[in-house]
């Protein structure tokens, strides 16, 4: 097993991290010899190969194994559309972007309350204090790199909150708030792990890999950037929502999702934007992340 750790907020427990293809994440970025293998699967193109062939039909052969491997509720998620309960995924990919039953999942409605737009691993800062390099947990984070020069100063001093998404967890991404959509970029990169073994040996991954990028208005938090970080075997990032400046979306509707692999989805407030809870704030100056379900709210106002 990794030495990877995180805390369960449902539970308060601390959990050790099963970690998808450990082994092979381990040679790649700590292994004498790799890096001209790591150059080339890093490359949108090895990803986009990748991502077709979970789509196909060949691939559904290891839904049961990772079911079984990880625990996987089935029980929770809907059938791929036009599928049924009985045949629900006929491609590992249509399993990877499975659905939550709607009540599974719930949003917090507290419009002071900001609820995590994704399931996953959580780290959290209150402020970003300019656009120097910092590091968090080996990862090297730099404001102006992420959002970009238009943007740097509308974020500058704000808080900055970083969800991971391992293979395992839910690949949809959610609006977590009404508001509209301000602006949109595609900004290019290479597609590296962000698999935490990843990051400790290449820190500057989050900062630099392929992204996209919303510059949201939303109704309770003010300006927000929603970013999404591509990652090693994601072979796209699809938004679901529309990307045309001026539209709108509700708290709790599906912004998009990643096909295979794990990922990352970061926001970006403006300074005194929202306050995070303690708990969160204490498990990241601990260095540890907090496991946070889809719609329960982090923070707020």
């Amino acid at each position: 097993m990794s030495d990877v750790k995180f805390i369960d907020r449902k539970t308060n427990d601390l959990v050790e991290e099963k970690i998808y293809g450990e082994d092979l994440i381990k040679w790649l970025y700590e292994g004498k010899g790799s890096s001209c293998i790591l150059s080339f699967l890093t490359r949108p193109l090895f990803s986009k190969l990748y991502g077709l062939h979970q789509s196909s039909f060949l691939s559904a052969k290891k839904i049961p194994q990772f079911i079984k491997d990880y625990h996987i509720p089935l029980k929770d998620f809907l059938p791929h559309e036009g599928r049924t309960e009985e045949n629900p995924y006929k491609s590992f990919n249509e399993f990877f972007i499975r659905r939550f039953r709607e009540e599974k999942r719930p949003f917090d409605k507290n419009s002071s309350r900001l609820p995590a737009f994704a399931e996953g691993r959580y780290f959290a800062y209150e402020n970003v204090k300019d656009s120097d390099s910092f590091l968090i947990k080996n990862q090297e984070l730099n404001l102006r790199e992420l959002v970009g020069e238009k943007y740097v100063s509308t974020f500058a001093g704000g808080p900055l909150v970083i969800a991971r998404l391992c293979p395992v967890d839910y690949h949809r991404f959610h609006y977590f708030d009404d508001g509209s959509l301000l602006d949109f970029q595609e900004l290019k990169g290479p597609l590296h792990s962000v698999n935490p073994l990843a990051l400790q040996a290449k820190s500057s991954i989050l900062s630099t890999n392929q992204r996209q990028m919303s510059i949201l208005k939303t109704k309770n938090f003010g300006t927000v950037a929603y970013i999404e970080v591509g990652a090693l075997c994601v072979g796209k990032i699809v938004q679901s929502a529309s990307m045309e400046k001026g539209s709108t979306f509700k708290r709790g509707e599906e912004k998009g999702y990643f096909l295979f692999g794990g990922s990352t989805v970061v926001i970006v407030g403006q300074q005194n934007s929202f306050t995070l809870d303690n708990d969160i704030k204490e498990n990241t100056q601990r260095g540890l992340e907090t496991f946070l379900r889809l719609g329960e709210s982090f923070a707020g106002h």
